[in-house]
């Protein structure tokens, strides 16, 4: 039988962080991500090596401590309520950030110098990203960078459970942009690129409408960048093509563009300047119409990043400079 869906007290007790932590331990949030993966109290009390009679008293404790219950009992099983996706959001990041300071300590101990992990929208890799983390890893040679390159939204989320450090993208498509710290960069301009087989268009502008009989290389209905080509489209008075081949990969887009001199796409500009200045793309003189999109460093607040990731974003800053 369904248990009632947990309702707040009329007067609930405050947590204090002190309170918090001399009562919590990383057993009881282990045991929380358990019971998210396993559904199961027996299931998660063996995953963890735990009896289930510890296994219930530890999640009631937890209850208890915050007030709150975290589970309901269902026929799939124990499904977590609102409260307790929160507590096990939090549990994941703390688990998380707990693995990467292991981690860091160990490869400091051998000498490896530690990680920094950095998430980067497309346009920000040639003119930002790579300079800047060439730099760094010359100055220390001994530092392990990971590079994620993906759409805003989605390193948001790796950020939010500690998987990134930091991000080269925009706070601004998260439905809660206050939540993080963002210090403006630069701009991100696009361009419309055809294959540089194409013929050199004469004039020095050329409207999308003149573009109606080629084959367009969109982008997935989730990413910005599609959102942008439909608004030029109607911006123009064009309606999207209904051939489109949509992708969010750089090298398929610029490998198909090679393929056929009637295929044309959006790239941002720095990185559709790299592939011109190797002989791979050419830029048509479209006027986009849509406005440039700014782009910056965005971190937890509250976070504390470390002597690399700060490193990293002076590097950053000196490359605009």
């Amino acid at each position: 039988m369904e248990s009632p869906a947990p309702s707040m007290s009329s007067a609930p007790r405050p947590q204090s962080l002190n309170s918090l932590l001399s009562r919590l331990r990383m057993k009881q949030l282990q045991l929380l991500i358990a019971l998210d993966e396993h559904k199961s109290l027996h299931k998660a009390s063996s995953a963890l090596a735990m009896t289930q009679s510890a296994a219930s008293k530890s999640l009631a404790e937890l209850e208890s401590m915050l007030d709150a219950q975290l589970f309901e009992r269902t026929k799939s099983g124990l499904i977590a309520n609102p409260f307790g996706h929160c507590v096990i959001r939090y549990a994941r990041l703390m688990a998380t950030d707990l693995g990467s300071l292991c981690e860091e300590m160990a490869q400091i101990r051998s000498g490896q110098g530690g990680r920094l992990a950095i998430g980067a929208v497309m346009g920000a890799v040639p003119a930002l990203i790579v300079p800047a983390v060439d730099a760094l890893q010359r100055r220390h040679p001994a530092l392990s960078i990971e590079i994620v390159e993906d759409t805003s939204l989605h390193m948001l989320d790796l950020l939010d459970e500690g998987h990134l450090d930091l991000l080269v993208a925009r706070a601004s498509v998260s439905a809660h942009p206050g939540k993080y710290h963002y210090q403006s960069l630069s701009e991100e301009p696009l361009s419309v690129v055809v294959s540089a087989e194409h013929p050199r268009p004469r004039g020095k502008e050329l409207q999308l409408a003149a573009l109606a009989g080629y084959r367009w290389i969109t982008y997935p209905s989730h990413m910005p960048l599609h959102a942008v080509l439909e608004r030029e489209m109607d911006l123009a008075g064009l309606s999207m093509p209904a051939n489109t081949i949509a992708t969010a990969s750089t090298f398929v887009t610029v490998a198909l563009l090679q393929q056929g001199a009637d295929m044309v796409s959006i790239l941002p500009t720095a990185v559709a300047e790299m592939f011109v200045q190797r002989g791979m793309l050419r830029i048509l003189p479209v006027k986009l119409r849509s406005m440039s999109q700014t782009i910056g460093i965005v971190t937890r607040k509250g976070g504390q990043l470390s002597g690399a990731g700060q490193a990293f974003v002076q590097l950053l800053r000196e490359g605009l400079a």
